[in-house]
């Protein structure tokens, strides 16, 4: 019997990128890639052997999509960013067994998932950046779409429940990473490079509630979240829309999860946006 060994909700920013590389950015994210590795040592003492990725960077319009491939290799230049993310190999093994798994117990119960094995299909950046700084090696990963643009946090909630059964059924032990920002309004363009945007939220009404929850979160108190999740996905343009955090919360057990969440570093702006690692255990 598998099961979801941690889960964590993690950054994904490309200046993690910039901060390994010579330039006045180096060092610059050295806390948050900390973190990353932190979350992988821990997943790894803990037995995991599969990474299951909720990726905000891969968009979909219609149902939900499930990258499955059995191989993942490449070289990735971001069209968002091209200036910050070029020509980043990869190569890690997938898992189209539990991919299928996972599309077929979302589908059953009324949310239709389809589980891709296409060579062409390539991994988003929501996927590739954690992956590159945990450094999975052996261990095979599935990736999720969750920048849903025309569907509802219920619906994926239902779909993180449908990743714990079909995990539940398999002999897997997951490292579970929702991929995405806290609070996402990125700085106006005009206004980026005078509010030294690389380092700075936009808005500071965004700062607070990002606050609020990672307090909500580290108290425990799962419930009064997950009440106020719509509204401050919306109000704090969640990346995705933070389907990410609905299908990570529905795979934990949505408002009768008791855990704690337990920040790793330091929340952070970013581009205008808010970031941290932060790990859920699993019960």
């Amino acid at each position: 019997m598998g099961e979801i060994v941690l889960a964590a909700k993690v950054t994904h920013v490309p200046t993690m990128l910039l901060s390994e590389q010579p330039g006045k950015l180096q060092g610059c994210r050295q806390q948050a890639i900390d973190g990353h590795r932190e979350i992988m040592r821990r997943a790894r003492e803990m037995g995991a052997d599969t990474v299951v990725v909720l990726d905000t960077h891969w968009l979909i319009n219609a149902g939900y999509h499930i990258n499955s491939n059995p191989v993942f290799k490449g070289k990735f230049t971001s069209h968002e960013f091209p200036h910050f993310i070029q020509n980043l190999e990869y190569e890690y093994k997938g898992n189209p067994a539990l991919g299928d798994a996972i599309a077929a117990k979302a589908t059953e119960k009324g949310v239709f998932t389809l589980s891709h094995q296409v060579e062409t299909l390539d991994l988003e950046y929501g996927t590739l950046v954690p992956m590159h700084f945990m450094e999975p090696g052996d261990m095979p990963i599935v990736s999720v779409a969750a920048f849903c643009t025309v569907h509802n946090l219920q619906d994926s909630r239902k779909l993180g429940e449908a990743i714990a059964e079909a995990v539940k059924e398999s002999d897997c032990k997951v490292l579970l990473l929702a991929s995405g920002s806290l609070s996402h309004k990125i700085w106006e363009n005009e206004l980026y490079e005078a509010n030294n945007g690389t380092f700075t939220i936009s808005r500071e009404f965004n700062r607070q509630v990002d606050l609020r929850v990672l307090e909500l979160w580290q108290n425990g108190e799962i419930d009064t979240f997950l009440k106020m999740l719509p509204e401050y996905a919306q109000h704090c343009s969640g990346e995705g829309g933070m389907h990410d955090t609905a299908m990570l919360f529905g795979a934990l057990g949505w408002d009768k999860y008791t855990g704690k969440g337990e920040l790793i570093g330091e929340y952070f702006p970013s581009s205008g946006t808010g970031q941290a690692n932060v790990i859920f255990p699993v019960q």
